[in-house]
């Protein structure tokens, strides 16, 4: 029903406005979003790309709505195991975002953030650890050390750390994520429940090879 609905307001919009009218880039986005929650990654990909190549002429391409669709499709080609495309562009994102927005804007620490996690799925850990004690030790500093994005990011790091095998410290600070998120978000929040889960896992992984 909401693909349907955006379809049609897109159109019209198009119609009524123009292909590249901030209106007509609004609903691309709105209906590319739709589509990445149904899983219609190609479609979203389309969509986002086409959305991004508007933005650039009209807005300019380190607006920061330019950097917001180049973003989005950076996080639909990651979703789709496109991991090398992915990274160029979120590249691109927090180079502009530094200079756009200063080097420890939230924005620009998601995007550090979202180029940490392609890193991560790449392999490339020790350029993941490095950006993402980054992130945890700005977003300490600019948001609190108890914000969700603060824990997001200690969350992060817990799991590279876990990946390059640092498994001790991965639990320690896996530990302190779950005792904080319990903190802020309480027992029964998804990411509590989650950094629980994780916990017992490596803890059992440890046991045995003890």
């Amino acid at each position: 029903e909401a693909e349907e609905l955006e379809t049609q307001v897109l159109e019209a919009r198009k119609r009524v406005l123009g292909p590249e009218h901030p209106s007509t880039l609004t609903s691309m986005a709105n209906l590319a979003s739709t589509l990445w929650q149904q899983g219609k990654l190609d479609e979203a990909e389309e969509l986002e790309t086409q959305e991004l190549e508007a933005s650039k002429k009209v807005l300019g391409p380190e607006h920061p709505s330019t950097l917001t669709s180049m973003s989005n499709l950076a996080l639909t080609l990651q979703q789709q195991g496109k991991l090398d495309d992915a990274e160029e562009l979120q590249t691109q994102v927090l180079e502009a975002s530094k200079r756009v927005l200063g080097p420890e804007h939230p924005d620009t620490l998601t995007s550090m953030d979202n180029l940490a996690g392609t890193l991560r799925q790449q392999g490339k850990l020790d350029e993941a650890k490095e950006l993402e004690t980054q992130v945890l030790e700005a977003r300490e500093r600019v948001l609190g050390p108890e914000h969700p994005d603060t824990l997001i990011s200690m969350y992060n790091l817990a799991f590279t750390l876990h990946g390059m095998g640092n498994k001790k410290a991965a639990i320690q600070l896996m530990t302190e994520t779950v005792a904080m998120h319990q903190n802020v978000l309480g027992d029964n929040h998804p990411y509590t429940s989650q950094g629980m889960k994780q916990l017992e896992i490596w803890k059992a992984e440890e046991e045995r090879e003890e």
